[in-house]
């Protein structure tokens, strides 16, 4: 997703002049096809001593994605789709489902799903280039339909995988209970190699959406555009707790909220949620432009509200959850902390993308490896720094410095019993264990070591890796000593 973690050695271009060398990508790469492609890039590796990065779709803010010195291990043509009317597996879940390759994304499901009759939907992310198999599922996955049904991984029924070893095993309820919790939100290329996830689907429903804006082409008035900001934030618990998904973006005097979700209710019924707050606005006299639409479903105003995300640019990025109580008691001091992360150094840009929703409001009760802090949530903040082209290393460093102990540290301060999302956060920070899992960490470090106890597979601060560190410029991947 981000160039850095190629170190923007070889940025997309269309000069072709422009100097490319291989910087931190992988000196070898197998795409594979089949299951048996997966177990010999496995193999070759472990034979030979090779880091193995595991690769899906890339959209990949840690560097996760790619590893200087490594075999590449790439999923993404596991394209398969199997709809299945009843879902027959262990449990007692007897509803719709999907079985999906690694590799498929969003958009392709969701517009098959779309064209099924009745229509059908699942839990994906906001993002339709994301693969739902691999890294997303893996890091418990979360989307606009979080506030009714959990995280993805939440919904997860099987999965066909590819052990260390290089065993091809199935995991479900009865069948490797243990391999199958984990692979649940337990965090990315950690346990095994994903071939396919079979999923819980369900109808399609009407939804209603809005969108806001408070921006320079309001008001120039520092002062205007952050109490704006701050009554927009004062409301989110009210947001959440109706059920509402509402992803916004938070740049220097640019408040852009698109959309507010509404599933299951109607245009009429958003406008009633979402007036008290909006008459808070207008008390306050802070302009804005605002609109709401009705759509017969969700995929309908998931096309048409969603706006799709650019790839090719660099930054360093984090994260912090805000949970219900700090909002609730909090505020003033949480718009503090949005003070210092929009105006964190003036020789480079930060911003910041927050997602209001609570997993708990429709799965109170967390089905997944997933950080229990989760089950109260309101607002989900990922943090960035745009890394200037050409940038040094110790510039790098610097960015990444300001990230961990300023930014992130005042989020962190605002909302000490918050936690952070596994595929959106500061890999760099301490306590990553804590505060990516929680108290779910030890038994997926036991689990770790029981499904790779050689340490076959790596990703930056997943269960297990603290035997392991990257040295000399985040190059060689070595043994911790």
């Amino acid at each position: 997703m981000w160039t850095y973690g190629t170190n923007d050695t070889c940025r997309p271009t269309t000069n072709p002049s422009e100097p490319c060398t291989l910087g931190y990508y992988g000196v070898y790469a197998l795409k594979a096809t089949t299951r048996e492609h997966i177990k010999a890039g496995i193999d070759f590796a472990r034979k030979n001593n090779i880091r193995l990065v595991v690769r899906n779709t890339g959209h990949d803010f840690l560097g996760r994605s790619t590893g200087w010195g490594s075999l590449i291990l790439n999923t993404h043509s596991f394209q398969s789709v199997d709809w299945i009317s009843q879902y027959k597996g262990p449990g007692s879940y007897r509803g719709g489902a999907v079985k999906i390759g690694a590799g498929v994304q969003a958009r392709k499901l969701l517009t098959a799903g779309h064209a099924m009759n009745p229509p059908t939907m699942l839990v994906t992310g906001e993002c339709p280039t994301v693969g739902l198999a691999g890294g997303f599922v893996q890091g418990g996955g979360h989307g606009p339909w979080s506030p009714l049904k959990g995280f993805s991984a939440d919904n997860v029924l099987a999965f066909e995988a590819v052990t260390a070893s290089g065993e091809f095993v199935h995991a479900d309820e009865r069948e490797n209970p243990d391999l199958y919790w984990a692979l649940k939100g337990g965090g990315p290329s950690a346990f095994a190699v994903i071939l396919s996830v079979t999923m819980k689907t369900f109808p399609d429903l009407p939804a209603a959406g809005a969108v806001l804006d408070i921006n320079w082409a309001h008001t120039v008035d520092q002062d205007v555009w952050w109490n704006g900001t701050s009554i927009f934030h004062k409301w989110s618990n009210h947001f959440v707790d109706a059920g509402l998904y509402v992803y916004f973006e938070l740049f220097p005097n640019n408040l852009h909220v698109r959309p507010f979700v509404a599933i299951n209710q109607t245009g009429l019924q958003l406008q009633n949620t979402l007036q008290p707050f909006l008459d808070e606005l207008n008390a306050a006299g802070i302009p804005h432009d605002f609109s709401i639409s009705s759509y017969p479903t969700f995929f309908d105003l998931y096309t048409s509200l969603f706006e799709d995300e650019g790839a090719g640019g660099s930054a360093v990025t984090g994260g912090w959850l805000l949970n219900h109580d700090d909002v609730a008691n909090r505020n003033d001091e949480i718009i503090d902390a949005y003070k210092t992360i929009i105006n964190a150094r003036s020789d480079s840009f930060s911003f910041m993308i927050g997602h209001l929703f609570n997993p708990g409001y429709g799965a109170p009760v967390s089905n997944s490896a997933t950080h229990p802090a989760w089950r109260n949530a309101t607002n989900f903040m990922i943090t960035n720094i745009l890394v200037p082209e050409n940038a040094s290393l110790a510039l790098k460093r610097s960015l990444q410095d300001t990230l961990t102990n300023s930014i992130d540290q005042a989020l962190r301060d605002v909302s000490t019993s918050g936690c952070t999302y596994v595929n959106e956060a500061d890999p760099y920070q301490d306590n990553w264990q804590s505060h990516f899992w929680g108290s779910e960490y030890p038994r997926l470090k036991q689990l770790r070591a029981k499904w790779d106890p050689k340490g076959i597979f790596y990703a930056i601060s997943t269960p297990g890796t603290e035997r392991w560190e990257v040295v000399e410029d985040n190059t060689r991947l070595c043994k911790a000593l």
